[in-house]
């Protein structure tokens, strides 16, 4: 804010800088897609974004960089352990059908046996920084993405975005603070070591995207970094792969004529992706095919918010760190409450202390994309509404993080520019291969700053309610 201050004092308007900052997210290809409702056609314009990068306390900073790897590897443990998905999800697959099909899917792969040892990894680990009472601030996870984890190829952009702001309102010394960060090509380089463990020149990485992809250009500065390495990559959507995908004797996955050696997932993470039986049987294709999946589905189960609970018991982390204490120590550091609401003794217990003060927490259903969770005097109706049913076992509970609220200027396509309060959210990309037993690749590939009005409890870039943004380290 003092640098602010001293930007209008210095006699450089905020509305001038505001431009120069569009300008230069035009320019580094800081783009997305929108649609006129009035005509239906599409635009490009620069994704939304902050105009000033928002202060983040180092220490914090260097604590999620450093504990990715293990995250990393924890994911990857749980993936090969069967009984631990099956005993943490055996309450919520009954009240979920999304979960419930992924899971039946799960179980029919470790039933006929996975086809492909080579395991790829691309997850997104997220946190807030949770004030504390003498103003410091503790490092505290929202969630974990293991499928389609966005915005390493835009963040890969941004930095250059804000260094030439901060010259243009005379902060040098500031501009030089902005931290290089290029998740597009850590993301890549994980991607192109399973196409090479693959074995196959002539096959392609297959993006399965959606029908119609806003944040096509964040996909494409992946896309444009394999190509760098002479990997070919194609574009198919769930319909492509039922029409046109088959499987040969050896198991190898063939969609439109093209061999593909990874399907690298950027949908099938929501229960509306899934249209039809047909895409539910286009899904059971691939995850039965020789191609390495981008996650496979164990992975996919291992990011729900289920799992995410049943990790913060006592000793269960130790389950897959046994011998590692200051491991499980680090990733313990990040966890906040989180609490089981099964039909029990237990449950029964979370219910009563959500509805006795809903402000505190954040009830999440085994949902991905944004915008899902339940806040306030909602929490009251939902969990009333399933009080003593199963149906609430579909939820968790989780503390709500209260992080300290910052001033910034949010740029968006056709919004008014105004100072606004502001809250930010910490995501650090996370890579690893797996090949048979051995670990190729575990690398903390970059990070993501998302910072939206504190006027709104939820949702991300793409649900239109955060814009990208860059820690300056304090």
């Amino acid at each position: 804010e003092e640098v602010k201050h001293e930007i209008m004092m210095d006699g450089v308007l905020i509305e001038d800088l505001a431009d120069v900052a569009k300008d230069a997210a035009l320019l580094q290809g800081v783009l997305m897609r929108t649609q006129e409702s009035s005509n239906l056609s599409e635009l490009v314009t620069y994704a939304p974004f902050t105009l000033f990068p928002t202060p983040v306390p180092k220490a914090v900073f260097l604590q999620s960089l450093a504990v990715q790897t293990h995250y990393n590897t924890l994911v990857d443990k749980i993936s090969q352990d069967p009984d631990f998905l099956q005993e943490a999800l055996a309450s919520t697959i009954e009240v979920d059908d999304f979960t419930a099909r992924l899971f039946r899917i799960h179980q029919q792969i470790l039933k006929e046996g996975r086809a492909q040892s080579i395991t790829l990894g691309l997850n997104r680990s997220d946190y807030m920084l949770d004030q504390e009472e003498d103003g410091s601030s503790s490092l505290k996870q929202i969630e974990i993405n293991t499928i389609a984890a966005s915005f390493g190829g835009l963040a890969s952009r941004t930095p250059d975005v804000h260094r030439q702001v901060l010259k243009v309102a005379g902060k040098l010394e500031e501009s030089q603070r902005i931290l290089d960060n290029n998740p597009a090509e850590g993301l890549a380089r994980a991607v192109a070591k399973a196409w090479e463990l693959y074995g196959s020149e002539r096959a392609a990485v297959m993006f399965l995207v959606e029908e119609s992809q806003r944040n096509i250009f964040d996909q494409r500065c992946v896309e444009s970094e394999l190509w760098k390495r002479n990997i070919p990559t194609i574009r198919k959507r769930f319909d492509d792969v039922s029409r046109t995908g088959s499987l040969d004797q050896d198991k190898k996955l063939f969609v439109d004529g093209h061999e593909v050696a990874v399907v690298y997932f950027r949908n099938g993470y929501m229960p509306q992706n899934y249209i039809s039986e047909q895409t539910w049987d286009a899904r059971l294709l691939m995850e039965r095919s020789l191609a390495v999946k981008c996650p496979d589905i164990s992975t996919h189960l291992a990011g729900t918010k289920k799992v995410q609970q049943v990790l913060a018991r006592p000793g269960v982390l130790e389950r897959f760190f046994p011998d590692q204490p200051r491991v499980v120590e680090q990733i313990r550091a990040t966890f906040t409450g989180l609490y089981t609401l099964d039909v029990g003794p237990e449950g029964d217990k979370t219910v009563a202390m959500a509805l006795a003060a809903p402000d505190r927490f954040v009830l999440k259903p085994q949902r991905e994309g944004g915008g899902n969770n339940i806040y306030g005097s909602e929490i009251c109706r939902v969990l009333q509404g399933a009080n003593g049913n199963t149906d609430r076992a579909a939820y968790i509970l989780m503390d709500k993080i209260r992080p300290a609220a910052v001033q910034n200027y949010l740029l968006r396509r056709d919004s008014p520019l105004k100072i606004s309060n502001c809250l930010s959210e910490l995501g650090v990309f996370g890579t690893y291969v797996r090949h048979g037993k051995d670990v190729v690749m575990n690398e903390c590939a970059g990070h993501l700053l998302r910072t939206k009005s504190s006027e709104h409890s939820d949702g991300g870039v793409a649900a239109g309610v955060a814009v990208l943004d860059n820690p300056l380290l304090v």
